[in-house]
């Protein structure tokens, strides 16, 4: 299954980005996946992609819209966020440090931690693109 998304560069419009992720992904998997374990760590981690997004790729064109695409198959969840700002260059970025009283940074993290793989492509078509992908365990069958 494959569905996209597109929404305007505003926080107000986070729900929709949620719930539609969400009801894309029960109609998919229906009771093959366990949602108490997986919902919020897949919501989180599309809310801050889609807020990075809205607050400093677009943070100075709030009327770009943020196209967001979603593949199914199998269990395997593969979520593409593109946006059309400057990019953000990982080369500059710096893991926060539990010493330091950073304030940004959290986000590339809280993403590796949360997903299988996350990538992120500079420029391409047009546009940036953060890829996050993860396979959902299946719900194991009582006898």
């Amino acid at each position: 299954m494959k569905s996209e998304l597109h929404v305007p560069s505003d926080l107000k419009f986070l729900t929709i980005v949620e719930n539609w992720l969400l009801s894309c992904l029960e109609v998919q998997f229906n009771d093959s996946v366990d949602w108490s374990k997986q919902s919020s760590r897949l919501r989180l981690a599309l809310v801050e992609a889609y807020s990075n997004v809205v607050r400093h790729a677009h943070k100075d064109q709030p009327y770009l819209p943020v196209l967001i695409r979603l593949e199914l198959r199998d269990q395997d969840i593969a979520l593409e966020v593109w946006d059309h700002g400057q990019g953000f260059d990982l080369s500059n970025y710096l893991p926060p440090s539990p010493t330091d009283r950073q304030e940004g940074g959290y986000g590339w993290l809280i993403m590796h931690r949360l997903m299988d793989k996350v990538e992120y492509q500079l420029q391409v078509n047009g546009g940036n693109c953060l890829k996050l992908v993860v396979s959902l365990p299946e719900v194991a069958q009582s006898a």
